[in-house]
């Protein structure tokens, strides 16, 4: 009955230096499905996840995942949820090749043993066309591949929820082709939030989109939500109709 689920019930969240990201915030998301948290740059966001994850306590409310209170415990959020982080927060300079990396998740995780570990190493890395890469270290990866070891980093956790954190920054046309595309396979299978300050690359591969900057300002499906009145929550007024399309600038 919870499976797949994440629940924010009345959950308030502030630095002690700055205002408030959640104040009070209420939202409910279901999987199957690509989720979309769209808002600007610096809205919170980043932050959201790292409540949902436990990784920031609130300061009142609860997060539910899965039907289990998780607030502001990262090991009980673990079982359920794996992220994504954005690839500026991952060290490069680590002497690590793509399988070391999967392979120590699967191991630490105690999901497999011995070389039953071989064969799920390869399986997530396959899972994602990354096979190919399997030897290269994440210095020598273009943003595109390195991306895609860490959606295969983030299955060999097992968690049926994957939150993705700005999945699509800083990669080519074509290789954002390519990770929408395996964004949205996984998504058929398990529940994927991702956040986004563009609102156009997921717009028709969402099932849900949350407008959110420091709090959700709309939820609902893309053709509810994208309106001009209700990206304006989020963007102000750098969001513009212009002949009949909506657009949104920097």
């Amino acid at each position: 009955m919870h499976a797949q689920t994440v629940e924010l019930r009345g959950v308030s969240f502030a630095y002690s230096d700055g205002e408030p990201i959640l104040n009070n915030e209420n939202l409910f998301l279901s999987g199957p499905g690509l989720v979309t948290i769209l808002g600007p740059n610096g809205s919170g966001k980043t932050t959201l996840f790292k409540v949902v994850l436990g990784l920031l306590k609130p300061s009142s409310g609860s997060v539910v995942i899965n039907g289990e209170d998780v607030t502001g415990n990262p090991v009980k959020a673990g079982k359920y949820a794996s992220l994504v982080p954005q690839l500026s927060a991952i060290r490069r300079d680590l002497p690590l090749t793509a399988h070391e990396l999967v392979n120590f998740v699967l191991r630490t995780r105690g999901r497999c043993k011995g070389r039953e570990c071989e064969a799920k190493t390869m399986e997530a890395l396959e899972a994602v066309g990354a096979a190919g890469i399997a030897d290269k270290k994440l210095s020598e990866m273009s943003g595109g591949q390195l991306q895609r070891v860490l959606l295969a980093r983030a299955l060999a956790t097992g968690a049926d929820i994957l939150l993705l954190d700005e999945p699509l920054s800083g990669i080519d046309p074509s290789g954002r082709e390519y990770i929408l595309g395996e964004i949205e396979k996984i998504s058929k299978r398990k529940l994927v939030v991702m956040t986004t300050h563009d609102p156009v690359l997921t717009l028709n591969k969402s099932k849900t989109i949350v407008v959110f900057n420091r709090g959700v300002r709309a939820v609902g499906s893309p053709g509810d939500v994208f309106k001009l009145d209700l990206l304006r929550k989020a963007y102000g007024s750098n969001v513009l109709l212009i002949e009949k399309c909506l657009h949104v600038i920097s």
